[in-house]
């Protein structure tokens, strides 16, 4: 069973691969986006290391002037895609954009770990080497230009840049902000492809794009988005992954005796992790989302609540509250882990990120749970998941009470994480 799971996995990368880069699933997602890029790569750094590279430098092609490494590259126009370039209208690349249209907003910025871990694997450093410059861009330009005015702790400016787009954690933020009346008449493409109810509403759409509607307006610049746009959040989820990245980005710079960056990085985890305890609620004894201009925190566990262990962050008394959490919501699902809390209001088990299983967030909250001794229950996650590729396929994501496979199939990051993590054939680069 796991070697045709194995080369089914292969096949799935290989008709989503569009010659260098990778598409996450044909017509829900007809572009370049930048995490699923690079969760890709770990998968075909089983089979593929040139492959497994090249996804990453190509992902790099667009990053902006200012460092930004946006969330979708548009590559070519497809009108099987809302909302798209002409929706987006970045700048181009003489006027600081990237080589091609792109999204306006980033997404978590993982890539420094995948590339810290793809050198840990085939130790080539000299592909790792023409790839640091533009990541440690990336980061300066997180701890620069997403961070508001008069705060220490990074921003996010849209709930698409989380990454987890419809999650609960947001309605502090979207319940604050008004429809913009004139974002016009649009006609949404991903419900045509997946059932609706898999999806975020109507409402949350308008919002969405009375979000992008105000970057287009102000012509993308981040400053003003950050610090006047119509959503500013805090999310764990990027915070996290932020701080992790910056721990990993610190560790290729010894690796590549870039000692000209070590202080500067140096500098952004010690800040990284004074500003872990903004999103502490110990009410819910997690940490949640928070919004920087209410101050006010969502009042859930979601699995970017998990990843304290991935960052190192938090006291001990945050990360067993942590783990409380965690086996309580593990009584109460089959599969492991859920994005949002099922005790927890607002919860459904197929809607997107109100609840079904993530494998690329899975992925990273077992290696940081591991890295914390946590074993039994990190590999409970893996196995979880191997089961749920067994039974399902290669979703996107997964109902976590029933196993059932959710939104897209033929997935790529699902398919990378199975080569990479779950077969037991191929687990070597997560272990």
């Amino acid at each position: 069973m796991s070697r045709d799971l194995d080369q089914q996995a292969i096949d799935v990368l290989r008709q989503n691969d569009r010659g260098g880069f990778t598409v996450p699933t044909a017509r829900l997602y007809p572009y370049q986006w930048n995490w699923d890029s690079a969760f890709v790569a770990l998968g075909f750094a089983t089979f593929d290391s040139d492959r497994a590279w090249r996804e990453l430098e190509l992902l790099l092609e667009g990053q902006w002037a200012n460092g930004m490494v946006p969330h979708i590259l548009f590559r070519r126009n497809d009108p099987d895609y809302f909302p798209g370039p002409s929706v987006w209208q970045t700048p181009s690349h003489a006027d600081g954009g990237g080589l091609f249209p792109s999204g306006g907003i980033s997404q978590p910025p993982v890539l420094a770990s995948i590339v810290h871990w793809l050198v840990q694997q085939d130790g080539n450093i000299q592909r790792a080497a023409r790839l640091f410059d533009k990541v440690m861009r990336w980061h300066r330009w997180y701890h620069t230009d997403r961070v508001p005015n008069g705060h220490s702790v990074v921003a996010t400016v849209h709930p698409w840049e989380t990454g987890r787009d419809n999650c609960p954690d947001w309605e502090i933020g979207l319940s604050a902000m008004e429809i913009d009346p004139d974002i016009g008449v649009y006609e949404r493409k991903d419900t045509d492809h997946v059932d609706p109810t898999m999806r975020p509403s109507k409402e949350q759409y308008d919002k969405y794009v009375t979000m992008i509607k105000f970057g287009r307006d102000h012509d993308w610049d981040q400053t003003i988005i950050t610090n006047d746009g119509p959503f500013v959040m805090a999310d764990p989820g990027i915070h996290f992954i932020l701080l992790r990245a910056d721990r990993d980005l610190l560790a290729l710079a010894k690796r590549l005796d870039r000692a000209d960056a070590y202080s500067e990085i140096e500098n952004w985890i010690e800040l990284g992790v004074a500003a872990s305890d903004t999103f502490w609620n110990d009410d819910v004894g997690a940490f949640t989302a928070y919004d920087i201009r209410s101050g006010k925190r969502s009042d859930g566990f979601s699995n970017a609540s998990a990843l304290c262990f991935f960052a190192d962050a938090g006291s001990e008394y945050q990360r067993g509250r942590t783990l409380e959490n965690m086996r309580r919501i593990q009584s109460k699902v089959r599969f492991m882990m859920p994005s949002w809390d099922p005790d927890a209001p607002m919860f459904e088990p197929q809607r997107y990120w109100c609840g079904p299983v993530w494998p690329q967030m899975n992925h990273i909250i077992a290696k940081g749970l591991n890295e914390h001794g946590e074993h039994q229950l990190a590999e409970t996650m893996r196995m979880d998941f191997a089961v749920l590729v067994e039974q399902s396929g290669f979703y996107e994501c997964f109902n976590p009470l029933t196993g059932d496979g959710c939104i897209g199939a033929h997935f790529s990051w699902t398919a990378a994480l199975w080569l990479a993590w779950a077969s037991p054939r191929n687990n070597a680069v997560a272990a």
